[in-house]
């Protein structure tokens, strides 16, 4: 069984109701489909209704059984829009301005979300991640004891050792594009607990670099060892190490030979990058090369589960996503 059949059956004991928000991509149609086929979730689709239909027909798709709401024909816009207005009055927002924003098909599912009438929201093969966060973090804001609101991807290598039985955790792959030390570290907390949360396991988080323990100085090496150090204080609990070069992070040889004593190098199941430059590169090369699966951008900190897709993504990716997110909202109950 696949790591994300695994999380399939896990869901199905909680069926979750998840939103895909682009019903005018029929990579979305297809997986609402899917998903709607094996049972491990409800899908909303939001868009125009004859649009969607009309597109699915016109690919052969199903969705006959998926409900799809047009948020300016719901009758929930005006109470939607009454909402919107209180959370977002105080940022100067006017309740003509609130209705507004909630013809766009990401303020209303996330209003959705908000209100309890679904449980969380996938959007993105179509749309930027700004479009997709937005709402999200000016509806949903941050959850409570985060300090960050970042991203990750599920890694699931094909035939690899490394890691736990290849699955990996890439933090941030996603969003935020230069953190600091202190960013960095509250990265590497997110990450730890979603790895464990999705896997079960325990996360082994490696701070990354191109110097392990000093091998190299720079700006850029300093800011990771001060991050792996906030890190330590922060979660003194937490099974933590760097700076680590890559191949110490996760090759036991490797690691017993540039990092003696670590008891996470050679043993990485968590990826911290320093930059998004080198986690988008990073996941995007073991994607392509080592054809492993790539679940995400998938954001860790907010306060109800909302997730991005690269637009590149196909429609296995999709439902991946829509089962890992509910995943996220069944842990939250």
């Amino acid at each position: 069984m696949s790591f994300i059949d695994d999380i399939k059956n896990k869901v199905k004991n909680s069926v979750k109701t998840i939103i895909l928000t682009e019903s005018e991509d029929v990579r979305v149609l297809k997986a609402a489909e899917k998903v709607t086929k094996e049972g491990f979730a409800k899908i909303i689709l939001i868009g125009n209704v004859e649009d969607a239909n009309k597109l699915a027909k016109e690919n052969n798709v199903d969705i006959s059984s998926i409900q799809i709401i047009d948020p300016q024909n719901s009758d929930k816009f005006d109470t939607y829009a009454e909402a919107l207005y209180e959370l977002r009055k105080a940022k100067g927002i006017t309740l003509e301005q609130a209705k507004e924003m909630l013809k766009d098909n990401m303020y209303f599912g996330t209003m959705m979300v908000k209100s309890g009438d679904a449980d969380g929201l996938v959007s993105g093969a179509c749309h930027s991640t700004a479009n997709t966060l937005r709402p999200a973090l000016q509806i949903l804001k941050t959850a409570p004891g985060t300090k960050l609101v970042s991203a990750f991807f599920l890694m699931v290598v094909p035939n690899c050792e490394y890691g736990e039985n290849g699955i990996f955790v890439f933090g941030d792959s996603g969003l935020v594009e230069n953190p600091t030390a202190d960013e960095l570290s509250e990265i590497a907390i997110s990450s730890s607990k979603s790895f464990k949360q999705l896997t079960g396991k325990e996360s082994k988080v490696a701070m990354l670099s191109y110097s392990t323990y000093g091998s190299a100085h720079s700006e850029l090496t300093e800011k990771v060892v001060e991050a792996t150090k906030l890190l330590k204080e922060k979660m003194p609990e937490l099974s933590c190490d760097g700076e680590l070069q890559l191949d110490a992070a996760i090759v036991p040889e490797v690691g017993k030979s540039k990092a003696p004593g670590s008891k996470v190098a050679g043993q990485a199941n968590t990826l911290i990058f320093p930059d998004l430059n080198a986690g988008n590169i990073g996941y995007k090369l073991v994607q392509r090369l080592a054809k492993a699966e790539a679940y995400g951008p998938l954001c860790q900190g907010i306060a109800k589960p909302v997730n991005d897709l690269s637009r590149g993504c196909n429609v296995d990716d999709i439902v991946g996503v829509v089962a890992i997110t509910a995943m996220q909202a069944m842990d939250q109950n």
